[in-house]
């Protein structure tokens, strides 16, 4: 096999002067090391070891410009969090509060368990869960014979039953494959053929003039189409939201702005974490950490894959605007690779929504939105939407797809060590695979720590939370008449009452950031973006959570919405003394209130 590798660098770069080096351990995984040319180079090249025989999977410890995907111990923190003693105890620790690690400790919650879910961001569903399409593919776009394919059409069947008991947002109403030439309808057949190898429900061809009379406002008329009935829509974030709070009700504790940064593993068997804020006791971990699950399994000693970021890019159209209801997959734009090459389709709460697209990256947190993605996403969507102009887009964002280079996901227990599951690489179709995904994880539990005891209180309904804009006027007023915040609407854009913000920063997960108030009633989601709203949101957090103003954040650590008080400003810097120095008087300064306002 060694051999091999060298022959496979050689193809890709000059050894002579970028030396890489490809170790084949034991167990079939390859660690790749050296200074690459780029990072492209890398990643391809990486993905081609992947595809080789009896290789397991690769480690890509390759380097561009003294930059990797290695993992990097940070001994500061985990010294700090050993310092600060036991922070909490369980059976079971999660890290990662996207939709896995929710739809698992929603799972798991059934039984005797006492569960701890770990995240560091400020909120749930942070990563992935929150920026994507929120499609629930079923099954036609994934490669036959992979766990994707066969979770991805067992989840999409499961979500029926969760909308049911969670009460979110959930619209099955099919999507379509088009093909408008000769050249891409290969595209057509590929997505049919999977379908029937994947067992995909009621997918059919059918005619374009059937096509063109169910998605009225689609002005381009293909020559075939490929109906997939089962496919459905949901918001990623709002089904997180909904996984996390049932959990909560049902005794699982969430601990948010809590960083795993080590695993402790004392002679081969889990025994818990280090935080930030201290140790996490517990019997077993299930690492659902998206795209640092292969940092996380590192912390633990069993790290086999690299989850290498692809970056996707989509953009959001004011609800006026026409568009198809159901997602339009056709005539890519240009060819990306590892993508089903985005879309136009409709969000559940009524946007049209363009992308995404698919762009490897190095930086893991890097979330920012370059001319050339929205380039994409534009023209992929004006295949169907021709005449759309960018200055429609009302807003835009990326996430980041966790995926590995078998392109496959990763769920299993250690092979090296006791209590510590893997549930990683879950890029697309993570979302629609989830409910499966969670089961499947249930069983790898229940064979890592015994049979499981059902719980006899355990309660699997969720209410839905207010949503004022979609009651009849007598419900309204009702409503109205118990509690006045309703009659209050603070976002003119989306119809949001303070009731329903109020309600937000009150449920069992709370809302106290701008973004997580926005998440869960789309607050600042209209065509202001918060232009309007958000001074009134800030002073709404404040009044129920007790925050000053230049401790109210956006989403982050640091994205604070204020920087302070004028007058607080000026008494740090001594803005008046200043001024006068300056030549300015201090009567005149005093009289006049000359702060900081005119600077």
């Amino acid at each position: 096999m060694v051999k091999r590798l060298k022959r496979i660098i050689a193809e890709y770069v000059d050894t002579s002067q970028f030396p890489i080096n490809a170790t084949v351990r034991e167990d079939g995984v390859v660690i790749l090391e050296g200074e690459a040319p780029d990072w492209k180079t890398a990643d391809e090249l990486a993905h081609r070891v992947a595809k080789s025989k009896k290789v397991r999977n690769v480690i890509n410890h390759l380097s561009c410009d003294g930059k990797s995907l290695a993992y990097i111990p940070k001994k500061e923190l985990i010294d700090q969090g050993r310092a600060l003693g036991t922070l909490d105890e369980a059976d079971v620790i999660i890290v990662g509060a996207g939709v896995i690690g929710s739809g698992i400790a929603r799972e798991l919650s059934k039984y005797n368990l006492d569960i701890v879910v770990l995240e560091k961001g400020d909120d749930i569903s942070q990563g992935a869960s929150k920026a994507n399409n929120g499609m629930i593919h079923s099954g036609n776009a994934v490669v036959p014979g992979t766990l994707k394919a066969k979770l991805n059409v067992e989840g999409n069947a499961m979500y029926s039953d969760w909308a049911a008991d969670l009460q979110f947002e959930f619209k099955r109403i099919g999507s379509f494959g088009l093909s408008y030439n000769k050249k891409d309808r290969h595209t057509l057949w590929l997505s049919w053929i999977a379908g029937r190898l994947n067992k995909v429900p009621g997918m059919r061809f059918i005619s374009p003039d059937t096509f063109l009379e169910m998605e009225k406002d689609v002005e381009v008329r293909p020559r075939r189409v490929l109906y997939a009935p089962t496919t459905a829509y949901v918001d990623g974030f709002e089904v997180t939201i909904a996984l996390a709070e049932n959990a909560a009700m049902n005794g699982v504790r969430f601990h948010l702005s809590t960083e795993v940064v080590d695993v402790d593993v004392e002679d081969g068997v889990v025994r818990g974490v280090v935080t930030d804020r201290g140790l996490v006791k517990g019997r077993l971990v299930i690492n659902a950490a998206g795209v640092f699950a292969d940092e996380i399994a590192a912390m633990a000693g069993d790290q086999f894959y690299t989850l290498h970021p692809r970056k996707g890019v989509i953009a959001i159209f004011d609800k006026e605007k026409k568009g198809p209801d159901r997602s339009l997959n056709g005539r890519p734009y240009v060819h990306q690779k590892n993508t089903k090459g985005g879309g136009v389709q409709r969000t559940v709460s009524g946007n049209p929504l363009w992308g995404p697209n698919a762009v490897e990256i190095l930086d893991k947190t890097d979330l920012s939105v370059q001319p050339e993605d929205l380039d994409y996403v534009m023209g992929s969507g004006s295949v169907v939407c021709p005449g759309t102009k960018r200055s429609e887009i009302i807003a835009s964002f990326a996430g980041i797809r966790p995926a590995d280079y078998k392109e496959d996901f990763i769920i299993e227990r250690s092979r090296v060590v006791r209590g510590f599951i893997h549930v990683a690489g879950i890029q697309s179709p993570g979302l629609a695979a989830a409910p499966a995904i969670a089961k499947m994880v249930e069983e790898l539990t229940a064979d890592e720590l015994g049979k499981l005891s059902r719980r006899g209180d355990w309660n699997p309904i969720r209410e839905k939370p207010v949503v004022f804009s979609k009651l009849s006027p007598e419900e309204q007023e009702r409503l109205i008449s118990e509690n006045p915040l309703y009659g209050h609407i603070v976002c003119r854009c989306e119809t949001i009452s303070e009731g329903e913000i109020v309600d937000a920063i009150r449920r069992p997960i709370p809302a106290v950031t701008f973004d997580a108030i926005k998440r869960r009633v789309r607050a600042t989601a209209g065509r202001c973006q918060g232009g309007f709203c958000g001074p009134r949101i800030l002073e709404i957090i404040m009044r129920e959570t007790g925050l000053r103003p230049e401790e109210v954040r956006k989403q982050g650590k640091d994205s604070y919405i204020v920087a302070g008080t004028i007058r607080d400003r000026c008494d740090e810097a001594d803005c008046c003394e200043t001024r006068a120095s300056a030549g300015v008087s201090e009567g005149i300064a005093q009289e006049t209130g000359a702060h900081h306002e005119s600077d």
